[in-house]
């Protein structure tokens, strides 16, 4: 397999992967929810993202909300859009029902939490999109609102 170096903005030169590494970036899951969900006080709560955009390897359950890769890096990148307003909201990312990362936003009307990490999963661990806020409120439905994705960084 052959890759191309761009130099600024021209393509120079073609060079070969090193053994044992592929270039790909899957599998790979993008999924969104299919309505607003409500969101108890005080309560860490799994967000119902049950509408799967892509899944390019049928890791992702819509059913339960989690994402089962093969063991591998993966890049997550998720947003957790709220609908209230908030003193401040979380949105996590958890790992076999634990918290892996975090991220704590003050928020306002339609305030978006965007949530970031790379991992290491060994082909039994899943990872769902949870959020935390001080009051009872909404998570809102909506592609560039609320979503969770990610893709395996090579191999």
């Amino acid at each position: 397999m052959a890759i191309i170096k761009a130099n600024n903005n021209t393509l120079s030169a073609v060079t070969e992967l090193p053994t044992g590494i592929s270039g790909q970036n899957y599998p790979a899951f993008k999924a969104l929810m299919t309505s607003s969900q409500a969101i108890s006080a005080t309560t860490n709560t799994v967000i119902q993202i049950n509408n799967e955009v892509f899944d390019i390897g049928g890791y992702f359950d819509t059913s339960t909300y989690r994402y089962t890769p093969p063991a591998g890096k993966y890049c997550f990148i998720a947003n957790v859009g709220n609908g209230t307003v908030e003193a401040y909201v979380y949105g996590k990312i958890y790992k076999n029902g634990n918290p892996l990362v975090e991220t704590l936003v003050d928020a306002s009307n339609g305030a978006r939490v965007p949530v970031h990490v790379i991992d290491e999963a060994n082909g039994t661990d899943y990872y769902t999109l949870v959020c935390y806020m001080p009051t009872s409120s909404s998570i809102l439905a909506n592609d560039y609102r609320t979503f969770f994705s990610a893709f395996r960084l090579g191999d």
